[in-house]
């Protein structure tokens, strides 16, 4: 379900009843692009049931999906049809139109254009565990998650509001320290990619791809001032993925240990059931495994918004109360 893996943490909510929370998303639903609409986003059905719920509370875990279309025109056709415009109206008038004339011209040319241009259509999976205080979503870079962000704090109501997580020890400081160590920390393993990069305006970047790790080379890149962009781990056998050094977890991958104790299900319902507490279960697990190996999680003052340390046995930012919580029922 899940290729990547960006934690907000709920600093605070208190959610309305699910009913409400339908409602306020169907209002949002996802249609596509107008004739001359450059992009349309939306909520679509989590199962792919054309008459299913925005949103599946499947075991206390929320799931929900955002559609998102684009039409998009060439930049160099967009560039050659402005360009025999200009030549056409320099031959009639003999001036060839500048500045906010020539902008204008180029929006229409978009706008002419955009009717005929091809629509790619993408989705982002966002799950919500109410109890632990957390949101999860689907993408591999905070640019593409702030939207999504912006969107739920509009739509779910209850006066959410949603913090990117950040760890006490940064994890480009952390990768550095177990490939300089060559040892990873307590339940995980470091695998067959790196990425290390020169934190300068020269950007000098070393990569390896299916290359052992446990070399002093990788540490000696780090003494000349490289720093981890990116760590191919695997967390207790069980969950393959690559840490970014935005905390993000990317290429997330079930291993076979995991999916070996699965039963086939035979309906979709029952497909989704099943991924979602497969996929949720190992993650829940993962996550705080990850914080704190990473020395724990950075907890927010409720008044001033600083960051300060938690120790890695911090309890969650959860609602009060999650059992009375109507979403987490």
């Amino acid at each position: 379900m899940f290729k990547n893996a960006l934690l907000y943490r709920i600093d605070q909510w208190n959610p309305p009843p699910l009913e409400e929370v339908e409602e306020r998303l169907a209002g949002s639903r996802f249609t596509a692009c107008g004739a001359t609409q450059p992009e349309s986003a939306g909520w679509l059905q989590p199962r792919g049931d054309k008459e299913g719920a925005l949103i599946e509370n499947v075991g206390g875990q929320l799931v929900l999906r955002l559609g998102v279309e684009r039409k998009a025109v060439p930049s160099s056709v967009i560039k050659a049809e402005l360009e025999a415009r200009l030549d056409r109206i320099e031959a009639e008038t003999g001036r060839r139109p500048k500045g906010k004339i020539a902008k204008e011209l180029k929006e229409e040319i978009v706008q002419d254009l955009l009717p005929r241009a091809f629509p790619k259509r993408s989705a982002t999976l966002v799950w919500i565990d109410v109890r632990a205080g957390f949101v999860v979503i689907d993408a591999a870079s905070t640019a593409k998650a702030d939207r999504v962000v912006t969107m739920l704090v509009e739509l779910l109501g209850g006066g959410i509001r949603l913090s990117l997580a950040q760890s006490a020890i940064s994890p480009a400081t952390a990768m550095a320290e177990w490939l300089t160590s060559k040892e990873a920390p307590a339940g995980f393993t470091v695998d067959r990619e790196c990425e290390l990069k020169q934190p300068d305006s020269e950007k000098a970047t070393v990569k390896y791809a299916r290359h052992t790790l446990d070399i002093d080379e990788v540490g000696q890149h780090i003494v000349q001032g490289k720093l981890p962009t990116s760590l191919a781990m695997t967390w207790s056998s069980r969950v393959s993925f690559v840490l970014s050094d935005a905390m993000t977890i990317k290429k997330l991958k079930l291993l076979d240990v995991v999916l070996e104790g699965t039963s086939t299900a035979t309906k979709d319902e029952d497909h989704f059931d099943a991924d979602v507490a497969l996929v949720t279960g190992e993650l829940k697990q993962l996550i705080p495994a990850l914080i704190e190996a990473l020395g724990g999680e950075l907890q927010r003052d409720a008044v001033t918004g600083a960051a300060a340390p938690a120790g890695p046995s911090a309890p969650p930012a959860a609602p009060a109360d999650p059992s009375a919580q109507p979403l987490a029922a």
